[in-house]
């Protein structure tokens, strides 16, 4: 039997949305595979493992600011 693994990797990322020469860095952090779907990069030493119920349905992770601790 197989288990859905329950953290998974995203991270921070930037896209080209105008031009090439300046990009544009994302608020969020996603996984690879939605970073791809939105052609964009993802930047290097920015991994974190969240838990997989932490994630939209487009496999994007956005921390909420609770105003009780520090975000992750």
């Amino acid at each position: 039997m197989h288990q859905e693994p329950s953290l998974v990797r995203v991270y921070n990322f930037r896209v080209f949305s105008g031009h090439v020469e300046s990009p544009t860095l994302v608020s969020y952090k996603a996984t690879l595979p939605a970073i791809a779907r939105m052609d964009g990069e993802a930047l290097a030493g920015s991994a974190q493992e969240v838990s997989v119920s932490d994630l939209d349905p487009q496999g994007c992770y956005r921390r909420v600011n609770t105003g009780w601790g520090a975000l992750d």
